[in-house]
């Protein structure tokens, strides 16, 4: 006997919805109805309809049923990349150099703001630099909460970039990206190898586990980089 799961349920739903045999701005059977026809239980259809639905391709309103949406909307999920990573699926060979590491050290006045710290709160402050083929790739500006990881001060970060550190060790609940463009700062080209003044995409990015905030940092690229996401 076949064992119905979610994933199935979710992949008929989905065949149903591209077809119109669900049609846009229509409400989809009961679930209960669902389970019944496809032989399976109501709480693997529940599961399959929520992932749907958080993926925007089904609204689901209480006692108003489920409906396929006149517009659907698609969301995008990112995950954080391990940036050596990042840099050996390109094809390149990857190294790291640890620049600098305060582990006492007064945030700006931005980080403070962002995450609610008091200006006298001592965070962690590293910055260091990822090469492609010994080139310039990135450079890691980054703040750390030790009160949320205490063990990264045992990290031996000439070894392994805190972006991997914290991406293997820190669990998160939340977060935030933000992407942008600079001109080069003097400090930044230096340590890029590029022109005062060059346009670099940079990312800005912060995590939290529930309401205690664990790092902010900005990641500046070499130019020419591209960044490469699929949907």
């Amino acid at each position: 006997m076949t064992t119905i799961t979610w994933q199935s349920v979710q992949a008929e739903a989905l065949r149903r919805i591209r077809s119109r045999e669900w049609p846009p701005g229509g409400q989809i059977p009961h679930e209960a109805d669902l389970a019944a026809e496809l032989g399976c239980a109501r709480g693997t259809v529940n599961r399959a309809l929520r992932e749907l639905a958080e993926a925007g391709l089904l609204e689901r309103r209480r006692k108003a049923g489920t409906r396929v949406p006149m517009n659907p909307v698609r969301k995008a999920t990112l995950d954080i990349p391990i940036i050596r990573q990042n840099i050996e699926e390109r094809g390149h060979s990857y190294s790291y150099r640890l620049l600098s590491h305060h582990s006492d050290a007064a945030p700006p006045a931005a980080v403070c703001s962002q995450f609610k710290l008091d200006a006298t709160a001592p965070m962690i402050h590293v910055l260091a630099l990822h090469l492609a083929d010994n080139a310039p790739f990135c450079l890691e500006d980054r703040w750390i909460n030790p009160t949320a990881v205490p063990e990264i001060a045992e990290a031996d970060l000439t070894t392994i970039s805190a972006n991997e550190w914290l991406v293997q060790n820190a669990t998160f609940s939340l977060g935030d990206f933000a992407f942008g463009a600079i001109n080069a700062p003097d400090s930044v080209a230096k340590h890029l190898n590029c022109a005062p003044g060059a346009a670099l995409f940079t990312v800005d990015r912060t995590t939290w586990a529930g309401a205690l905030p664990i790092t902010a940092v900005r990641l500046c690229y070499a130019p020419g980089y591209q960044m490469v996401a699929a949907i």
